[in-house]
């Protein structure tokens, strides 16, 4: 029998009982969709969060004060504690060559009034090095360096809309409290960042005009910054500047061996890899769960299979006695199990395109990537399926007697 005669004669026998055969498929349906939809989902969601790591930063340093510290017996949040200075923020700029950009910052909400419009936005003092670090730029306007002077202020977008309206407000006078500030720029739009904030709600001024004007009377130790941020040129070298700025800073803050450190060091970069690694691993939970369901499938066929060469063992005698070898009775039972896992595996395939499609249509919290790739993997698993869990029941048919197998009743 030549390979048209074998697809003819499984075509007949799998249409002969139809409903059988698409129950049978059923199993194979549900797994290529599910590995489909869930693999989508997953890498949908792992490019998220990449996008979302990737603005914070994987060459960047934040030093901050440490999370708590004792102070008579009581343990104090560390906005409590000033521990970092611009003297901290000028020595790593000049001993540690490799730091590229640093600035301190210092933050705090208010009521911004421009005219009768008023919103209530936090803001923030910063050096120009901010902007580079956290990768903001200057849509309109000039930035702090060129304003040549420290009445001034950068807008984000939330803030032009609410108090501009459809003008820039470049040139217009705001008060953030009661201290009056120059517009000369707006921000770039970020929209929400991954926690929901609005990251165009906020206003920059420049540090020191925060240090001495917003917070002067706050209490603030001279020269205090609530955090300093700083980049490198080579993310190689992020170990190394951590290392410096905490044998730094300790010196600085003088600080005694085995004492607890007075600052925090957080490296972006980890937090980039560990949630990298983590959403890499639900990747693979999810894909082995869509696995697992699509071997049930297979098993199904296998079973099936096996039902049919008991139900078709006089025929098969019959197709033995006509002249049919083992080897056309195997590659029947095979092209049989093969068209139910091909047909199987393509139905579900558009089912789980569609399923995924629907899922991000329908729920925008679970974002969904199709891969070209996952899709012809899922394809060539369905017919591997075939192969694997059909080749066992087309073997014992074409092992069988056919005189045997013609006295079957």
């Amino acid at each position: 029998m030549n390979f048209a005669d074998v697809l003819r004669t499984a075509l007949f026998a799998l249409r002969g009982n139809w409903m059988r055969s698409a129950l049978t498929s059923l199993g194979v349906i549900i797994g290529i969709a599910s590995v489909i939809v869930m693999v989508s989902v997953g890498q949908g969601t792992q490019a998220e969060i990449d996008k979302m790591v990737a603005g914070l930063g994987s060459q960047r340093l934040d030093i901050s004060p440490n999370v708590a510290r004792a102070s008579g017996g009581v343990r104090m949040a560390a906005s409590s504690f000033y521990t970092l200075t611009q003297g901290d923020v000028d020595a790593i700029r000049s001993e540690i060559p490799e730091v590229q950009y640093i600035s301190g910052s210092l933050r705090g909400s208010s009521q911004v009034v421009y005219a009768e419009r008023n919103w209530n936005s936090s803001w923030q003092g910063v050096d120009p090095d901010y902007l580079v670090i956290n990768g903001w730029s200057v849509a309109e306007g000039v930035g702090f360096e060129e304003a040549g002077d420290d009445k001034v202020a950068l807008i984000g977008e939330t803030i032009r809309r609410e108090l501009f309206g459809d003008e820039s407000g470049i040139g217009e006078t705001i008060r953030i409290g009661r201290v009056p500030l120059t517009v000369v720029g707006t921000l770039a739009p970020k929209g929400q960042s991954s926690w929901g904030r609005d990251q165009d709600e906020i206003v920059m001024v420049p540090l020191e005009t925060a240090r001495r004007r917003l917070m002067g009377a706050m209490g603030m130790p001279p020269g205090a910054v609530m955090e300093i941020s700083l980049a490198v040129d080579d993310p190689d070298d992020l170990g190394y500047v951590q290392g410096e700025i905490e044998s730094l800073l300790r010196q600085r803050h003088r600080i005694a061996p085995g004492a607890e450190d007075d600052f925090r060091v957080r490296n972006m970069s980890e937090i980039v890899a560990t949630r990298t690694a983590t959403t890499r691993l639900m990747s693979w939970l999810l894909g082995a769960v869509a696995t697992i369901s699509l071997i049930v499938g297979g098993i199904g066929i296998m079973n099936i299979m096996l039902v049919s060469v008991t139900e078709r063992i006089r025929e098969i005698g019959l197709r033995m006695a006509v002249g049919a070898g083992p080897s056309d009775i195997r590659r029947q039972f095979l092209a049989e199990a093969m068209l139910l896992s091909l047909g199987g595996g393509l139905l579900g395939i558009l089912i789980g395109i569609g399923g995924a499609l629907l899922v991000g249509q329908f729920n925008s919290d679970l974002p969904v990537q199709l891969n070209g790739r996952v899709i012809a993997l899922a394809a060539g698993f369905s017919i591997a399926t075939g192969l694997f869990f059909g080749y066992y029941p087309a073997r014992k048919a074409s092992q069988l007697d056919p005189i045997e197998a013609l006295r079957q009743q």
